[in-house]
């Protein structure tokens, strides 16, 4: 059932631009075909004021700048070079990942032997030191295709849709500079906040630490990633609107405490969300939350009610009008769909919970993280084909831990310009909870049957979880029913009374 707020005006006609951006994935729109379409609901339309006729208008007009936005990312100047080796010039774009056989990182292309260019690329180099993030490298790379499908990973069509056609195999790189701009300060903050919140740790604890607070798995063993996966507990290492939620919160906090007004605590809180942003960098749930974050803080400021929904649907359609391939993003479908889950499902469940002898906080926990796994299910199952069994548990059992862990991160970074030795300290208390997570993700992991591989327990999963929500359903109606048939059998015999 659509939530009431969704058939209001203003969601309808966001929501109108959203489908029509995503409609661009499936057929791209000639701006012939889009001009005589418009004209046509025009002269068919009753009232231009009527609002399926601006949602319709809106359907095109998303659908036309999808089709010109993934006809933008299609393009590329450096396929032509597939096949030569030169001397190219490029800016490291986020952190390095590094592989069994290799180092790979994403890179903006700005000059290929003679040709110069911007172009994002994919660049790989041998196993050994990594380059910065933020780097400006000059590496001899020969330009080849990415690879096809294998093993079930189709790595061209994954990179295509994120702009890049081209993959440089480099063997030996030099450090001639640093970006500047909008993405240096990003690359300055994201090691600012690496260093002040991590401090001294190594290892587990600090893979996992940076895993939470900016979503860099750099750090963690391929094995940890598994046991994060099987758990249930991978969610935790991509930044979610909770790490955005503290961010601003500390930012009011710290206004607070130095007695200044409300709106500049807001204004503070906006300028944390941005920095934030900029430094764990461009992860869908990052993004959507940030959006979300900046809105509350703008609507407050402006005097003007918050609307969850509609925040949600401005985050969507900021993501797709900037590429609408996002649409088939794994980090974008999983944050939607746990956000959606967690407005409309975890409530019910919540509620449902109340008649057992619960803490509060484990009925939440429970409520959220089963709504959750719920709506995610399908979504894990068409993307990576397995499913976590055990997520309800192991959420439950880790949840004590996130929030002091991001907490203390928080306070770590910002008392580390005063007081470097009391951020250390918090860093090393943090480590505690960076570990109970891993040993989380460990335990839970490597349980039998944590998660489902086959495509057979998959439907016998969806059978038995469609059967439990039927039966929940039809008792629900049962008990709404039963009162209204107490009394009609009381007033059709005046000497009873109403059964309790």
């Amino acid at each position: 059932m659509i939530p009431a707020s969704l058939r209001s005006p203003p969601h309808s006609l966001l929501a109108s631009l959203c489908v029509g951006i995503g409609l661009a994935n499936l057929v791209r729109l000639p701006a012939l075909i889009a001009l005589v379409s418009a004209l046509a609901i025009g002269l068919a339309a009753t009232s231009w004021r009527a609002i399926g006729t601006i949602a319709c208008i809106l359907a095109l007009a998303g659908w036309l700048w999808g089709s010109a936005r993934l006809d933008r990312l299609d393009r590329s100047t450096l396929r032509p070079e597939v096949g030569r080796a030169e001397r190219a010039l490029v800016v490291v774009t986020a952190a390095p990942r590094r592989g069994r056989f290799d180092l790979k990182m994403p890179v903006r292309v700005r000059r290929f032997g003679l040709l110069a260019l911007d172009e994002p690329a994919q660049l790989e180099l041998p196993l050994g030191r990594a380059p910065p993030q933020g780097g400006v490298l000059e590496v001899r790379a020969e330009a080849k295709l990415p690879r096809g499908p294998s093993h079930g990973f189709d790595e061209r069509t994954w990179l295509r849709r994120r702009g890049i056609h081209v993959v440089l195999a480099g063997d030996r790189w030099r450090l001639v500079g640093h970006r500047h701009g909008l993405g240096g300060l990003g690359d300055r903050l994201h090691t600012w906040l690496a260093r002040s919140v991590a401090g001294g740790l190594h290892g587990e604890r600090r893979g996992v630490l940076l895993g939470v607070v900016l979503g860099e798995e750099q750090g963690i063993s391929e094995r940890l990633r598994q046991d994060f996966r099987a758990s249930g507990l991978y969610h935790l290492l991509a930044v979610s609107g909770q790490n955005v939620v503290l961010v601003a919160g500390g930012a009011l906090m710290l206004a607070w405490l130095l007695g200044m007004p409300r709106w500049a605590g807001q204004l503070g809180a906006l300028a944390s969300i941005g920095g934030y942003v900029l430094a764990v960098g461009p992860q869908p749930s990052v993004l959507r939350a940030g959006i979300a974050g900046a809105l509350g803080s703008l609507a407050w400021l402006t005097a003007r009610p918050t609307d969850r929904w509609y925040f949600l649907l401005l985050g969507a359609f900021a993501l797709l009008a900037w590429n609408p391939y996002v649409l088939f993003d794994a980090g974008f479908q999983l944050s939607f769909a746990a956000v959606v889950a967690i407005f409309t499902l975890a409530p019910r469940l919540e509620e449902g919970l109340e008649g057992y002898p619960l803490p509060r906080a484990l009925r939440e926990a429970i409520a959220i993280s089963t709504a959750c796994g719920v709506a995610t299910a399908p979504i894990l199952w068409l993307q990576f084909h397995a499913i976590p069994l055990l997520a309800v548990p192991a959420n439950a059992a880790a949840a004590p831990a996130v929030v002091p862990l991001l907490g203390l991160a928080m306070a770590a970074a910002a008392v580390h310009p005063l007081a470097p030795g009391i951020s250390a300290a918090l860093a090393e208390v943090d480590g505690l909870c960076a570990a109970y997570l891993a040993a989380c993700a460990k335990v839970f992991g490597s349980l039998p049957l944590a998660q489902i591989r086959s495509g057979w327990a998959a439907a016998a999963l969806a059978l038995l979880a469609g059967g439990a929500w039927a039966y929940a359903c039809r008792d629900g109606r049962s008990e709404a029913r039963l009162p209204d048939h107490r009394y009609r059998q009381a007033e059709s015999d005046p000497g009873g009374a109403p059964a309790p």
